[in-house]
């Protein structure tokens, strides 16, 4: 069995009206509640073995700080495509995936992709607001074998509204 973890970017600042929406940081609601999704993970046993991230700054800001608290020690793996990206080059980064190591995998990207992704593989329509984690357990034993057809089950959606 496989583990993912998805998790939407930390609330992100729009104070600098002159920067991109790929440049858009986090903002202190962001910032506060970064650090107390990566001490969940931590908690619950959930460190993974690889944290995939899109580029943007919000969501790279967001998986540094979650790595740093949840005691991830690799490097974060940024991927061009998980910026807006849908279903499928989620699911195709997750194929390409080494299984040596890498059981628990925690993908930090934007919606709509990220539920559509989570309703796409668990069946359930779920929100995933700003800095949530939903975890999902694969029946997979290699990355290669995840499509659109596998059926994970929904163990838990983490909301850091209901951390407080």
């Amino acid at each position: 069995m496989k583990k993912l973890l998805l998790m939407r970017h930390a609330k992100s600042s729009f104070e600098d009206s002159d920067a991109s929406d790929f440049e858009r940081g986090l903002n202190k609601r962001g910032e506060k509640d970064a650090p107390r999704m990566g001490k969940l993970l931590k908690e619950k046993d959930l460190v993974p073995d690889l944290i995939l991230s899109s580029k943007a700054v919000r969501t790279s800001k967001t998986a540094e700080i979650v790595a740093e608290k949840c005691g991830y020690k690799k490097e974060i793996v940024y991927v061009e495509g998980f910026y807006l990206g849908e279903p499928p080059i989620y699911l195709e980064t997750l194929r390409g995936l080494d299984d040596k190591g890498t059981d628990t995998v925690l993908v930090v990207g934007h919606n709509p992709g990220l539920e559509t992704l989570l309703q796409l593989l668990s069946d359930h329509v779920e929100a995933l607001p700003t800095g949530a984690i939903a975890f999902l357990e694969l029946p997979i034993r290699s990355w290669s074998a995840l499509t659109a057809d596998v059926i994970a089950d929904l163990e838990k959606i983490w909301r850091p509204r209901d951390l407080k």
